[in-house]
């Protein structure tokens, strides 16, 4: 069936595309949800007609693709999950998880544009995931596949990292102090040696 589309559609177009799909998929989504209207002289009269406002809605969007990119390109996600001691994971890493991180993280991207790799992650380690966002614009994000247990050896290492410095900034602190006892310490003895001095030579004048 000839349809043009109404409304971008992931893997398919853009507003005001004309394209040919099955006629299941015209009848049972792009037709009724009014992603798309069937392809006639008066629709595409329509269209045509809109044409100029759908460029602008086009460069727009490019453009907020464009910014979107920059700061997606920026972005480190990390998702914790059961793994066995080897790294492979009790399950996998998908997309739907990826979308979830990227919303916490204030960005909301439609699962069907995220790409991860081979699917679905089942080893944990780093990997690019990639977002598809307008057009030709895609944007690489870090992705950290971690272990639960790898995730509480970190903490505990954090923990004895923290231990170790509040020891050793302790320690410090305490010599610190002594040393500046001592310094006081001497300080006053060297007075006392002036004074008695000073006190010697003022008897020997007189």
């Amino acid at each position: 069936m000839k349809i043009i589309l109404n409304q971008d559609v992931v893997n398919l177009g853009e507003e005001g595309d004309v394209c040919v799909v099955k006629d299941g998929y015209a009848r049972n989504y792009l037709l009724p949800t009014g992603a798309a209207v069937i392809y006639n002289k008066a629709n595409a009269a329509l269209f045509a007609s809109r044409a100029e406002a759908i460029e602008k809605r086009k460069a727009e969007k490019r453009a907020e693709a464009a910014s979107l990119k920059e700061k997606l390109d920026a972005v480190s996600i990390e998702i914790v999950v059961p793994a066995g001691e080897s790294g492979k994971l009790f399950g996998s890493v998908t997309s739907l998880m990826v979308q979830e991180a990227l919303n916490k993280l204030g960005f909301e991207i439609e699962r069907k544009k995220i790409e991860v790799a081979t699917h679905a992650i089942k080893m944990t380690g780093n990997y690019t995931v990639t977002v598809h966002l307008y057009e030709n614009e895609s944007s690489q994000i870090k992705l950290s596949v971690v272990s639960e247990a790898e995730l509480k050896e970190r903490a505990r290492k954090e923990a004895e990292e923290r231990k170790a410095a509040e020891k050793a900034a302790k320690e410090a602190e305490e010599k610190a102090a002594a040393e500046a006892a001592a310094a006081a310490e001497a300080a006053q003895e060297e007075a006392v040696v002036e004074e008695t001095v000073s006190d010697s030579e003022v008897k020997e004048e007189e």
